[in-house]
């Protein structure tokens, strides 16, 4: 799932942008500073998560169609039920 189509993140990505052209133009109150840290742990959590995910999809083939895929990600996917090998 990409940035776009999280629901969570399209709700936070606004109020974390918000926060910050606050804090360039006038500065941020110690609620919102605590907010914007609060937001930012949340926005990495969830791009973390979505991109393991991603990650943990991929297969990789070298030029002659060999399948190259790490053994790690295969392992985690073959625990997922990703794999039949």
């Amino acid at each position: 799932m990409s940035e776009a189509e999280d629901p969570i993140l399209k709700k936070l990505i606004p109020r974390i942008n918000e926060l910050a052209h606050k804090a360039k133009e006038s500065g941020l109150t110690k609620e919102e500073e605590a907010e914007r840290a609060d937001l930012r742990k949340q926005y990495l959590k969830r791009f973390k998560e979505n991109m393991r995910s991603q990650i943990e999809m991929v297969q990789v083939f070298n030029k002659e169609g060999k399948e190259v895929t790490p053994e790690k990600v295969k392992e985690v996917q073959r625990k997922k039920g990703l794999r039949d090998d």
